[in-house]
């Protein structure tokens, strides 16, 4: 219960208290069952890790189930960035993490991986994910800060030689413009570890193209 009040609170406005209005308690009375704001959030931050949904099996193609599982952990990162933050500190236990890991071992070696190959492919897909919502976190932080990443790529090119950083300055007029979207960068990781495979690449366009291209109401 007191997990769940502090996720519904949200990790950024979790303090002893809100949960304790929450649930009706007296703080005093919470702290016999918690140590304090920390282990709030670790309790918040765990209940959160658990809450992050499995890909349904649909019998896809083993890079379309992957993408997916990629969309679903970095909307969850990047919806509650002290998520992100608890997941980086070590708060959040591996018990919270075993199912989904042996939910997607299991898919992996039910497609020709063996469970060495398979637990690779997931860390490789999941650190590209948490990867892009770090970056993501970061530049938004930065825009609602009034330092949006554009203009400190400016700010430190001025305080340079116009002849110095040329390539740098060259990129300064489509930046925003080179930048692929979520689904084209795990794609190439998901290339990577076909090709590494032997298996067409292709067919992972081909599969990866049909989980994007599903209706808004059937992404993860």
């Amino acid at each position: 219960m007191i997990a769940r009040a502090a996720h519904d609170i949200g990790l950024d406005r979790v303090t002893m208290k809100a949960v304790a209005d929450r649930l009706g308690v007296s703080v005093p009375g919470l702290y016999h069952h918690v140590d304090g704001r920390d282990d709030l959030m670790r309790l918040a931050a765990e209940f959160s890790a658990s809450r992050i949904q499995i890909p349904t099996d649909r019998d896809q193609h083993w890079t379309a189930w992957l993408l997916e599982w990629a969309r679903y952990s970095h909307d969850a990162f990047v919806a509650q960035p002290e998520l992100l933050s608890q997941f980086l500190n070590g708060t959040i236990g591996i018990d919270r993490m075993v199912t989904h890991l042996d939910a997607a071992i299991g898919l992996l070696m039910r497609h020709g991986f063996s469970a060495e190959e398979a637990l690779d492919a997931y860390n490789l897909v999941s650190a590209a994910a948490i990867g892009i919502a770090v970056g993501e976190i970061r530049a938004a932080e930065a825009s609602r800060a009034g330092r949006p990443i554009i203009a400190e790529y400016h700010r430190a090119l001025s305080q340079h030689d116009p002849d110095e950083l040329p390539h740098l300055r060259t990129l300064m007029g489509a930046i925003n413009e080179v930048r692929s979207d979520f689904d084209d960068r795990i794609r190439t990781v998901l290339v990577g570890i076909a090709v590494r495979r032997g298996d067409a690449v292709q067919t992972v366009l081909d599969s990866t193209a049909a989980s994007s291209a599903l209706p808004p109401s059937l992404h993860p």
